[in-house]
């Protein structure tokens, strides 16, 4: 096994990184283009060299394409919540929010997903911007590489970004540790590099891998599945031809003798005979045809390879349009996604560390101890697509055993600012009806109490002394004396 010297400078290290991402961007290329259907990388690949002499550009671009919906499948399934720290009784964390929401993850995050279910890995880079606030930046296989450090599966001892622009300047960045150093490449090479600090003192830059194993190279989700493909379209094309040539009755005709001399209006004759009713003069002559082509073989081929396809990647057959294209409903679907819902599960837990790690750096950048914060947590959306109603029935019998509102909203799919606006409008109605039962409980007091009685919350009044009381007090006293 050849040894070679290890990197000891920044140029030698992005000289070695360049041709580190060159034969990445070799590896992930051929998935990328049967995700993105591009005829140019993958047209006729599977036909052989005769097929491609009788017909050739016949049938270039033509892709019956099942890739995309392997890798779409699972990532419309992977969408993150939020974050919490400090263990799962506390509700989402509002400052990894905003910082989720101000680097506009939502949307990213799941460009990030496809490109790691597609090319194997993606990778997310934090640094400060010019306001000393996180800059959260995915990117693309395609224009980073990274080197871990000897022995470790997680530890980046270097990172490598190499870009152009649109006038064809090509730029680097190289993070190790300590130091940022950028260049651009002129005629020589690249031109001495720029240096500037690191102040996080880590690389920063996370790889969010794809099926994540005990070794370092990440796995593209669908490489095992692109020999089908091909198989799926070696077939179709194979149908395609034999609906051009042999999907219609073959006309024979035989015991005449081809015309000598035929002249333009004799082979126009002859045309319009074959094209409507052949009459002919011979009485040797005879006619007869071939029956045409049964196009249900290829049919049957294409569905069979389609079930092998939807086997190997945990795709539920209904995704597909097999079995007449009719979805199951109730256990069935669940029965059906239970593999798909699995698999995404599995992504979720590789991804979550990874996000996990981002959500740190960030804090990092802002000096803040959420930095080392290794309780961290993804919240992610529920997988599963569930049937409301049942869901909402499930929920309530939660609730009779006293799981927390905060919690059921959060098992019903409400996102993290969802929940805290229905516990605010939810508090600032029961206010509302607290006061609405005070002021029909004193309306109904004051309608029910007799004439001169006091009603709750007023003062009792006296009534004055009566007339004939004190005559009565008067003639007694006269009498006495």
């Amino acid at each position: 096994m050849a040894v070679f010297a290890k990197p000891q400078t920044p140029v030698e290290w992005i000289r070695h990184l360049e041709g580190q991402l060159a034969v990445q961007q070799a590896r992930v290329s051929k998935p990328t283009h049967y995700y993105d259907s591009d005829v140019l990388g993958s047209s006729l690949t599977y036909a052989q060299e005769k097929f491609r002499e009788i017909f050739g550009d016949t049938f270039v671009g033509w892709r019956d394409n099942f890739v995309p919906l392997i890798v779409d499948s699972i990532s419309e399934r992977l969408s993150v919540q939020g974050f919490r720290f400090g263990g799962p009784e506390e509700q989402a964390d509002k400052d990894a929010q905003l910082i989720w929401q101000r680097n506009c993850l939502d949307a990213d995050s799941s460009s990030a997903h496809i490109n790691a279910l597609v090319q194997g890995s993606s990778y997310i880079t934090v640094w400060a911007n010019q306001d000393r606030e996180p800059q959260i930046t995915p990117e693309s296989a395609d224009e980073v590489v990274v080197q871990y450090r000897a022995g470790s599966r997680r530890e980046l001892e270097v990172a490598y970004k190499q870009y152009s622009d649109d006038w064809g300047t090509e730029f680097c960045t190289l993070w190790t540790p300590n130091f940022a150093y950028t260049s651009t490449k002129g005629l020589r090479g690249w031109n001495d590099p720029v240096t500037k600090k690191n102040p996080l003192k880590v690389v920063p830059v996370v790889p969010l891998n794809n099926r994540s194993r005990l070794k370092l190279l990440p796995y593209s989700e669908i490489s095992g599945v692109i020999p089908i493909a091909d198989a799926i379209n070696k077939v179709s094309m194979d149908a395609l031809t034999a609906s051009e040539f042999a999907a219609y009755p073959q006309r024979v005709l035989s015991g005449i003798e081809p015309y000598e001399n035929e002249d333009d209006e004799r082979r126009a004759m002859m045309k319009a005979y074959i094209d409507r009713i052949i009459t002919l003069d011979s009485p040797d002559a005879r006619w007869g045809q071939f029956d045409p082509a049964d196009l249900s073989n290829y049919v049957r081929l294409i569905d069979m390879l389609v079930q092998h396809m939807a086997s190997q990647s945990r795709v539920p057959f209904h995704y597909f349009l097999l079995n007449g294209g009719v979805a199951p409903s109730g256990e069935s679907i669940t029965a059906a996604e239970a593999g798909l819902v699995a698999k995404a599960r599995e992504r979720m837990l590789h991804f979550g560390e990874s996000w996990e790690r981002v959500m740190r750096l960030a804090f990092k950048v802002k000096n803040d101890p959420r930095a080392k914060a290794f309780d961290c947590e993804t919240i992610w959306a529920d997988p599963e697509h569930r049937n409301k109603a049942a869901l909402a029935d499930s929920l309530v019998k939660l609730k009779e055993i006293g799981v927390p509102d905060e919690v059921l909203q959060e098992k019903y799919g409400f996102t993290p600012t969802e929940i805290k606006r229905n516990l605010t409008l939810i508090k600032a109605q029961r206010e509302r009806e607290a006061e609405q039962a005070i002021k029909q409980q004193t309306a109904l007091a004051q309608v029910a109490a007799p004439a001169g009685a006091s009603t709750p919350g007023q003062p009792q009044k006296t009534s004055p002394p009566s007339k004939d009381a004190s005559v009565e007090r008067q003639k007694a006293r006269q009498k006495a004396a």
